[in-house]
């Protein structure tokens, strides 16, 4: 299947370079190149393009107008193309909640034009099979933290998370709904540098818990949440009955840095039955054998399922290699969280062999 893709960025060098690369692909057409939304318009009405490549700051119309309206009367599957800076990465975070399906950054000195154009192939190929329309209806208000007020023998538990594609919406469903009380979380995001600050700012500010960008030696404590800041791995280490997390510079794992594998296999040694390990929205395959490998250690395991999920990729492949204890709507996953917190591994056990 041939994939159709329309150019929006009011950079005359980006538009052509991304246009030159793509078209390069075997199964992309680029059916155009704006310099505006408004041109935009026209060519969606026009030619119908299966992808939208979206800059956010463009003359005329602000990207983030136009996707609102673009998601009002037309969906269709939009990447953002943002630069790599903390201020863009308010707003791409924005575009996500807005319905955009990924965010990349455009190609800089700290990511290279060969990088950029393997993720957004990549991306589009992925976008091309979102259904946006169903996961827009989707949507609910977030609400209130589940009223878990006690929790007792969790101190030694950990929550570990890992998500990519369509996982900054899924998380902040998620999170949100968690109380308080909840036992330390380690969260890997696929995002570049600058937007897991951003993320993690955005989510404290809507949610119960403490959540912030994690630092080396950052402890893991019950009612804080940590993200794996962008470009860099994040491993969970144990001393006794403390929980700290590492940050570690390395090359990328999965093609991810951070990487939802590093952040599970860690888990797994350091926690091994007294985690949770969930497994979200997002392409490829990273952290389909870490949540295997925290299964086989005593963790519980929770995937999301294929209807609530923006990208069926990561889950999928946990699920085919038996990795996931449990296949969970996104709006059931807190509660699932909560009940394999505060249910003693024996039943695990206990029920796998009945």
């Amino acid at each position: 299947m041939t994939i159709k893709v329309l150019v929006v960025d009011d950079s005359a060098v980006i538009r052509n370079v991304l246009a030159r690369v793509l078209s390069a692909e075997d199964d992309f057409e680029v059916i155009g190149a704006a310099p505006d939304p408004f041109v935009a318009r026209d060519m969606i009405v026009e030619r119908k393009p299966d992808v939208v490549i979206l800059d956010i700051e463009m003359p005329r119309m602000d990207g983030l107008t136009f996707l609102r309206k673009l998601m009002q009367y037309s969906p269709l599957p939009v990447i953002i193309v943002s630069s790599l800076t903390p201020a863009g990465s308010e707003t791409a975070l924005e575009a996500l909640r807005l319905g955009a399906v990924d965010v990349l950054c455009k190609p800089g000195a700290a990511y290279a034009l060969g990088d950029m154009v393997a993720d957004l192939a990549e991306t589009i190929r992925a976008a091309a099979r979102v259904k946006v329309r169903q996961h827009l209806t989707q949507e609910r208000p977030v609400g209130r933290p589940m009223g878990y007020t006690s929790l007792s023998n969790t101190t030694n538990k950990i929550v570990a998370i890992g998500a990519s594609t369509g996982g900054t919406v899924a998380l902040e469903r998620i999170i949100t709904a968690l109380p308080s009380a909840t036992p330390g979380i380690v969260v890997v995001q696929h995002m570049p540098a600058h937007f897991t600050k951003s993320f993690a700012e955005r989510l404290n500010g809507m949610c119960a818990l403490d959540v912030r960008e994690a630092r080396e030696g950052d402890a893991v404590v019950t009612g804080v949440a940590l993200i794996a800041p962008g470009g860099y791995h994040m491993v969970l280490k144990r001393d006794g009955a403390r929980y700290t997390v590492s940050i570690r510079s390395a090359p990328p794992v999965n093609r991810h840095c951070p990487s939802v594998d590093v952040l599970f296999n860690s888990v797994a040694r350091g926690a091994g039955r007294n985690a949770v390990g969930v497994i979200l929205t997002g392409m490829g395959a990273d952290g389909a054998k870490g949540l295997c490998t925290m299964k086989e250690a005593g963790a519980r395991t929770i995937a999301q399922n294929e209807a609530t999920c923006v990208v069926f990729g990561m889950p999928k492949v946990a699920i085919e290699m038996g990795g996931a204890d449990e296949i969970v709507a996104l709006d059931d996953i807190p509660r699932q969280i909560m009940d394999m917190v505060l249910r003693p591994n024996s039943q695990k056990r206990a029920a796998s062999a009945g």
